[in-house]
Parts: structure tokens; sequence; C-alpha cells
């Protein structure tokens, strides 16, 4: 039995816990939020018996050995630093952190105390991923990955109306690039490892943080196109080209269907059954590792973490989006 304490009472910690609630072993038996009102609230809808609204006895709990934290991404590194000194192991949602610098130090307490530091990036852990993984080698020297994934914020008509919620504030780290394009980049990561240049372009927002954006990346013997947006949406596919043929993607963020398109004309369908929701693997994923004592995922380890965030970093420096959490 693993137990779990969560950080953030929103629809996406909801999700989670549905997930995590269909893995054996998964127990959830502390809520804390900043007021008692949420964390009761929220607690009753799960049959949570311990509630927190102190961070730090929230922390020091002994009645649970992981956490879940879904909070603004720029309260990640207080929060998971925190818990990890007290020797929880945490599986904090994507974006990890708001730089590659805060994650690093994330990454060195992790490794001081002892306990698994995991990005919550699903993508990469889902079944249909890991099929890419292994069909990739079929279409032979690899030449592009493009990726899309543009979704029109439900937040974005407040916006326009003048009343700018959480997913528009540079104080809390997001914006397009974080919230969005992470899903396009990090995959790309986990395949291709780091590019050698980096070209980003952004439409900004009077609020102080992109709108959309796209990027190119130049590999060794490839290159890469990501666009990404809360503004607009898009219903492209994502592409891996390569010379014997190219991969498919409906999405890159939760792949389902996929098939190679050989220089032939054959096809191949490459999809395979997803058994559960979503954010499933991840839970499983963060929860085998603690019990088999492992400190990082292969996939959603800490150097994919680190040469997606210094990417991150370096299209933010390009586009002249700054965070608070920068300073």
């Amino acid at each position: 039995m693993l137990k779990f304490g969560i950080i953030g009472t929103n629809w996406i910690t909801e999700r989670f816990i549905e997930a995590a609630q269909e893995i054996k072993g998964f127990s959830l038996t502390t809520v804390y939020s900043r007021t008692e009102e949420r964390a009761s609230e929220f607690a009753r809808k799960f049959n949570v018996e311990h509630i927190e609204t102190n961070l730090e006895a929230f922390a020091a709990s002994k009645d649970f050995e992981a956490v879940y934290i879904a909070t603004p991404n720029s309260l990640h590194k207080e929060q998971a630093i925190l818990c990890m000194k007290n020797g929880k192991h945490v599986l904090c949602e994507k974006p990890i952190t708001s730089n590659a610098k805060d994650l690093q130090e994330m990454v060195d307490v992790a490794k001081k105390h002892n306990v698994v530091l995991m990005e919550a990036l699903k993508s990469t852990l889902l079944p249909n991923f890991i099929s890419i993984q292994e069909n990739l080698h079929k279409i032979g020297e690899v030449r592009r990955y493009i990726a899309s994934y543009c979704q029109y914020s439900s937040r974005y008509d407040k916006y326009k109306e003048g009343i700018v919620l959480n997913a528009f504030k540079p104080e809390f780290s997001n914006g397009s690039l974080m919230d969005i394009g992470i899903y396009t980049i990090y995959p790309m990561v986990v395949l291709f490892g780091a590019p050698n240049t980096i070209k980003g372009n952004a439409i900004m927002l009077e609020s102080g943080v992109d709108g959309q954006g796209s990027v190119l990346f130049q590999y060794n013997k490839m290159d890469a196109v990501v666009t990404h947006s809360k503004i607009a949406n898009s219903y492209t596919s994502t592409e891996i080209q390569g010379e014997d043929g190219t991969i498919i993607i409906d999405k890159i963020h939760t792949p389902e269907k996929v098939q190679i398109l050989y220089k032939d004309g054959t096809i191949e369908d490459i999809s395979v059954e997803q058994n559960h929701a979503s954010m499933y693997y991840e839970a499983a994923e963060f929860m085998n590792l603690v019990q088999n004592g492992q400190f990082e995922s292969t996939a959603n380890s800490h150097k994919h973490s680190l040469i997606t965030h210094t990417i991150l970093d370096e299209i933010r420096k390009q586009i002249g989006l700054v965070y608070p959490a920068d300073q």
C-alpha cells in the first residue's frame, strides 16, 4: 500500500485520483488546501481521512509517503522541496517547475534525501507512445519531427473580457509554451535527445505571457518544428518523417491512433489498446518506482526533464518571456 497526500484541489487532481484509484495499492489519506472549507469539501468527495491547511504540517505528516502536486507552476519548487526534505516521494504536474535552474535544485534535493521525483507528463508513458518508440526503426533514418498542440483555452474568453485568470498570469509561470508547448517538446526530447539549435517565435499577450508560438529545432541529421496555442485550435496530426516511411500520430499529447505510411504506399496501424484513463500510466510508473526502490523513471527521467526545461528557458529568452520566478 502506498499512501498519498495531494496539494492542489482542482479538476486535474480529481482526474489523477480517479485514474490512480484503479491501481492496486493506491491509497489517498491526506488533502492540503489553503482553506479548511475547500480541503474538507475535497476530502469528503474522495472519502479522505485527513486534511491540512498548513503546508509545513502537511509535509511533516506521518499519514502518507508520497505526494501529488498540481498547483500553479510557480509554486511547485517550494512545495516539492519541502515535501522531499520531509522524506516524501514527489509526483509533480508538468511543467515540473518554472525553469531549469529550479529543477536542478529539486533534483539535488531528491538525490540527497533518497526520494523519487518525477514530472507528471503523461504522454511519454502511454501505450501508444511506447509503440512509437518500439516501431521507430521501421521508418529508416529520421529526417523531421512535426508536432502540434493548439487548443483554444476555455479561460481565454474571460481574458478577452478583461478578467485575467491564472492560466494567463506570468506570476504563476503560465502561458502557451509551458502549459501546451511542453507536450510537443518533451516527447521530442525522449525520442531524439537535445537539439543543436533552437529558434522560437511567439504571439505575446498584454498580460505578459505567450498566447501561442512555434519553434524550429536543428539536430545533426534531422530538424523539428512544433506549434502550440491557447488562443486557437488546430486539427493537424503529428508526424515523424523517415526515409522509409512516416509515422502519423493523431494527438501528440494523448496518442490513440498511430500509423506508419511507408514510401511504397502500404499502411501499418501500430496503435495499441489503451485500457485505462491517460493519467493511470503516470501514476503506475511513479508507484512502481517507489515500491521497487528506484529513484527516477527511464522515460520521465531527471535528464529528460532537465533537457526539456533548458529548451523552454531558451525559447522564453528568445521571445522575451520572463517570469517573476526567474528573478
